[in-house]
């Protein structure tokens, strides 16, 4: 069996990571050596900073990485992209150029015989009123409608200069850690969802930029697969053994 490859929360673009080419070029030599070898890939969101559609404009850069993506696809490998909070205004331009199948929702789904439950994870089992009001403006269809309306000039500035605000805020706090069983949301909200869904053998999850393997009961367990910003992690499931895995460039074999 061919394996599958999870990882997620690379902020492509965003102002205030002064290593972006260093990302990116990790990300695509990472997708080329396992463009041979793998049946499936998933990216759990937040790959982009900020990313928002047109009819006919799209972000600029990210070339060497969708050219990668596209390469992957025309070979007949899968890739899966989960919207995150920062990418969640995509429409069909990765599924028409790039080949791209986009989930805009949790997606429950059978990969070798085992049933995974796959998101990005914002808004999942959280307590914030504001992350929720915020998540609410964002996924408003009047209020995407109204953004639309400003030139892409500004509309890509105002959106880029309100992530960068954002990574900003977080690199100013404590780097993220695991809560504790009783605080981490997503574990909460995942030990919650398998009472009605107990055929669920394993949760994957990016958002939260921790890693993160924790067991629910005797046959689930969930996962979050930290970020390619400074931990260059991923999950890769062959069928048998499922594992998170950093990746050093010039030293790891995906």
């Amino acid at each position: 069996m061919k394996p599958v490859y999870f990882l997620s929360d690379a902020h492509f673009g965003c102002r205030a990571i002064h290593h972006q080419r260093t990302q990116e070029r990790r990300m695509v030599t990472f997708l080329d050596a396992i463009k041979t070898k793998a049946a499936a890939v998933y990216l759990m969101g937040d790959i982009f900073d900020f990313w928002y559609e047109y009819k006919t404009v799209v972000p600029r850069g990210y070339t060497r990485l969708l050219g990668k993506i596209s390469e992957l696809t025309d070979m007949g490998v899968e890739v899966h992209f989960f919207v995150g909070n920062h990418d969640l205004w995509m429409t069909d331009y990765l599924e028409k150029e790039c080949g791209v199948v986009i989930h805009h929702e949790p997606v429950t789904m059978e990969i070798y015989g085992k049933e995974f439950y796959l998101a990005h994870g914002d808004g999942l089992g959280t307590r914030s009123r504001s992350f929720k009001f915020l998540r609410y403006i964002f996924h408003n269809r009047v209020c995407q409608v109204l953004f639309s309306c400003l030139h892409p000039r500004w509309a890509l500035e105002l959106g880029l200069t309100w992530a960068e605000y954002s990574q900003k805020k977080h690199q100013r706090q404590l780097p993220p850690r695991f809560m504790g069983e009783d605080k981490e949301e997503l574990l909460v909200y995942s030990r919650k969802y398998l009472e009605s869904h107990n055929n669920i053998n394993y949760f994957v999850y990016g958002h939260r930029h921790i890693e993160l393997d924790y067991p629910l009961n005797e046959d689930s367990r969930i996962f979050i697969v930290g970020d390619w910003i400074n931990l260059y992690t991923y999950l890769k499931f062959d069928g048998e053994e499922i594992s998170l895995h950093r990746y050093v460039e010039g030293e790891t074999k995906p």
